[in-house]
């Protein structure tokens, strides 16, 4: 299973400062989860085609062996102080859960 999360930085925040913090304690919190397989975060700088800016700035894809897994892994106390400062940075983020067909 993979769930894809589409979001935009609050206003005022620094981007450099939420990829200091992605590079340095959310990507390696996220990875060394049990239950994930996969992360990746991925900047985006465009639409294929076009000149247009992207809908959303930012774009993570996570890999996971199973949702009750997966859940139970980012409900601990200490994964809640690495949800809390994403939230910091993160402007309504959307988790978007998929299945391979």
């Amino acid at each position: 299973m993979r769930i894809i999360v589409l979001f935009n930085l609050k206003p005022g925040v620094d981007p450099a400062a939420y990829e200091a913090w992605a590079r340095g304690t959310d990507i390696p919190g996220v990875r060394a989860l049990a239950s994930v397989s996969g992360y990746t975060v991925h900047k985006a700088t465009g639409l294929f085609g076009s000149q247009a800016p992207s809908p959303c700035q930012y774009i993570e894809v996570i890999d996971i062996t199973a949702m009750d897994p997966f859940v139970a892994d980012v409900t601990t106390p200490d994964f809640q102080t690495v949800a809390a400062a994403f939230g910091e940075f993160a402007d309504n983020p959307q988790f978007i859960l998929t299945e391979d067909l």
